[in-house]
């Protein structure tokens, strides 16, 4: 197993290009796992410009196949007073894979302080939580530990308590972007089984400049709100382990069956 961290530090650059290899481990099918490509985009755009602030938004398009060599090319779109705006690629032999636009942005001061809704009740693992580390045949997973609420849920919700097997040394946010798509497509639930798949955008709005949780866990929930003609949309969520809201995220997703 070669650990996010490890192909992180692999990774070579050569102007505002990085080359990178994503082995056989972190694929999901033929492609690489999202989280994994996105995690690879923020790092390159991270670095593309002196004192960016914190990440706040990021719009990621998955747009073709990922796996072995790739290149990682980060462009500043814009940057004004407290934001700035990157662009990402990730491209491999078969073309462009992944186009991220990262909004990155200081915090203001303002008058307006508002939040709704609070985590789902699904108390985190323990130390003598029995948790799985991978699925059979979904190869990514086995970067993770993972624990799954079987019941009380809707009837295309999926409610999970993730983190990375091995995330020693890894910056806070590209660690989190890695376990934000860590969830089968909601819609799935209405096909009661495996079947071919495809994200095909995806909206990730952090809910404050520096997220953090303890010993690694994050909460994460999604749920199909449409699901008809081969694709499906749906709303996700992540809370950290003390309950605190993170982020609130909304994929489109392709499935045929």
């Amino acid at each position: 197993m070669t650990s996010l961290t490890r192909i992180i530090a692999g990774m070579s650059r050569e102007g505002n290009d990085w080359r990178a290899t994503i082995p056989e481990t972190w694929l999901q099918g033929r492609t690489a796992y999202g989280g994994m490509s996105a995690a690879l985009a923020l790092h390159a755009a991270q670095h593309s410009d002196e004192d960016l602030p914190a990440l706040r938004s990021a719009q990621i398009a998955f747009i073709g196949p990922l796996a072995g060599e790739v290149t990682v090319r980060a462009t500043k779109l814009r940057r004004g007073r407290n934001a700035a705006w990157i662009q990402a690629d990730v491209e491999s032999e078969a073309g462009l894979g992944l186009r991220a636009i990262f909004v990155f942005m200081g915090s203001v001061a303002s008058k307006v302080n508002h939040q709704v809704g609070s985590a789902p009740h699904f108390p985190p693992p323990g130390p003598d939580t029995k948790v799985f580390t991978g699925f059979p045949g979904v190869n990514f997973t086995r970067n993770f530990e993972l624990l799954d609420q079987r019941e009380d849920l809707g009837p295309t919700e999926w409610l999970r308590w993730v983190r990375l097997a091995e995330r020693e040394g890894l910056d806070p946010m590209v660690e989190l972007v890695a376990i934000a798509d860590c969830l089968p497509p909601a819609a799935l639930k209405l096909v009661g089984g495996p079947a071919p798949v495809s994200s095909m955008t995806w909206q990730l709005n952090l809910l404050g400049p520096t997220p953090r949780t303890d010993d690694g866990w994050w909460l994460l929930r999604a749920s199909a709100d449409y699901a008809k003609d081969g694709s499906s949309s749906q709303t996700m969520a992540i809370w950290n382990r003390a309950g605190m809201p993170v982020a609130d995220q909304v994929q489109s997703v392709a499935i045929f069956a």
